[in-house]
């Protein structure tokens, strides 16, 4: 079987052999420019070289993504039935409180994406991070696929190949309605909200779903989670329509950033007047010290031996950055070995490699961080040193280059692959790739587009 370095090459030399094909690239960057694929206020930035995945990724991604799923499932299951468990956990009494109101329909991780690193030689995967319903990049997957899918070089490419895309939109509302028909209170013809507090959303990605839930012949509406009101019976949004059921796109921190103007939603949802999907026991999901409160022997309790075997494999070793739980001054001198992280923030903010830094400039961010001193818990992972692909860097500026003056070389960048789950089941790849050793938009990041070859 080629692997995913071999098609990657034979896609650059189709490329090579259309000259670089700088017609097509032009025309993929002309398309994003005027494209959906916005995150706050911007175009995203990416690749004309899309990740190629052959049948074995994503056969292991499948294998990867649904058992974590199964494993996360039941944390969250025994975390709402077992008290005692939930002392596993440190928590604002709060998270607590939001966690443990009524959900009342069956799925209890509806939407999840799992950040995971895989080393492409002999398929082992790592995990980053898991992320529940505030997770987005769908929409920049989509659009990326679209600015490519006409050019010269993916054409050749596919007309060599089968190739598929991920299809993460119509699957989304199908999965979306079927848990919705699960709830103990539905209403025929529900009206349904996406909520967020929209200056952190992605907002042009929430209106396409929005369409798309219209079109699947349920009304649907954008709604930040402040402008909400509820009357005992009914939650309503800004315009006054009734709401039944909510895509929670929000996260749970920012629900805490504005507690007392969330609570309209709070209180419908503990009085049962709308479905919550998913609920905020996802939380438990998204905050960070779950990696290691998986190894916690409360945990590897109610887990086979098959699962704690998983969890072994893939998770790496994640601790509090705090002298009870760490020996500090190990971490301070083998800064190359650990990358540090809020439990609870989003979007890779105050993320910190050590093998990024300087040794100077990392004492500095034990001392900030450890033992609390930011005024919130950081965690010390093992830092797993991403897969290397080749590809290209972003073609800003390609629009004010003469031909020949397009850069066609190759480069390496690291890579991130963000696995999406729609109530178990996985539907695809968010295919994130950097030059540095901390992969997001704030780190010189960018997306590709992610394309199965011959999977089947």
């Amino acid at each position: 079987m080629p692997t995913n370095a071999d098609y990657t090459r034979e896609y650059f030399d189709i490329m090579e052999s259309l000259g670089g094909d700088v017609e097509g690239r032009r025309a993929a960057y002309d398309y994003m420019q005027g494209s959906t694929a916005i995150v706050h206020h911007k175009v995203v930035a990416c690749s004309f070289v899309p990740r190629l995945f052959n049948a074995e990724t994503y056969r292991t991604m499948k294998e990867t993504a649904e058992t974590a799923h199964r494993i996360l499932v039941k944390v969250i299951a025994r975390y709402l039935e077992d008290p005692a468990y939930r002392r596993a956990f440190d928590f604002d009494p709060r998270l607590e409180e939001l966690i443990l109101l009524p959900r009342g329909y069956d799925s209890l991780l509806p939407f999840a994406r799992v950040d995971t690193f895989l080393d492409e030689d002999d398929y082992r995967m790592k995990f980053c991070e898991f992320n529940g319903d505030g997770s987005s990049g769908m929409n920049e997957n989509r659009e990326i696929t679209h600015s490519i899918e006409n050019t010269a070089t993916f054409k050749e490419f596919a007309s060599r190949h089968r190739v598929q895309g991920c299809e993460l939109f119509e699957s989304w509302v199908r999965t979306f309605m079927d848990i919705y028909a699960t709830y103990e209170r539905r209403v025929e013809n529900p009206r349904i909200a996406i909520c967020d507090y929209l200056e952190n959303g992605v907002v042009d990605e929430f209106r396409i779903y929005a369409d798309l839930f219209k079109r699947a012949g349920a009304d649907c509406v954008v709604a930040d989670v402040r402008d909400l009101r509820f009357d005992g019976e009914v939650l309503r949004d800004a315009e006054g329509g009734r709401v039944d059921a909510i895509w929670r796109r929000c996260v749970t921190n920012d629900v805490i950033d504005h507690w007392d103007e969330s609570q309209q939603l709070i209180d419908a949802v503990r009085a049962e007047k709308v479905a919550l999907i998913g609920s905020f026991a996802g939380h438990i999901v998204h905050d960070k010290q779950l990696f290691n409160v998986l190894f916690d022997e409360r945990t590897t309790a109610f887990l086979d031996a098959d699962e704690i075997s998983f969890i072994e494999e893939t998770v790496p070793l994640t601790a509090f950055l705090d002298d009870e739980h760490v020996n500090l001054p190990q971490i301070r001198e083998n800064r190359c070995e650990w990358i540090i992280k809020p439990t609870d923030h989003y979007g890779a903010d105050e993320v910190y490699a050590g093998e990024a830094v300087t040794q100077e400039e990392w004492e500095r961010l034990i001392d900030r961080f450890a033992n609390g001193r930011a005024g919130y818990p950081f965690i010390v992972q093992r830092y797993i040193r991403p897969f290397k692909t080749e590809t290209l860097p972003p073609d800003a500026g390609i629009d004010q280059l003469p031909d020949g003056e397009v850069p066609r070389e190759p480069k390496l960048y690291n890579n991130l692959n963000g696995l999406y789950l729609y109530d178990g089941e996985f539907m695809g790849v968010f295919s994130r790739l950097g030059p540095l050793p901390t992969i997001s938009k704030d780190m010189q990041g960018m997306t590709a587009a992610t394309i199965w070859v011959d999977r089947d």
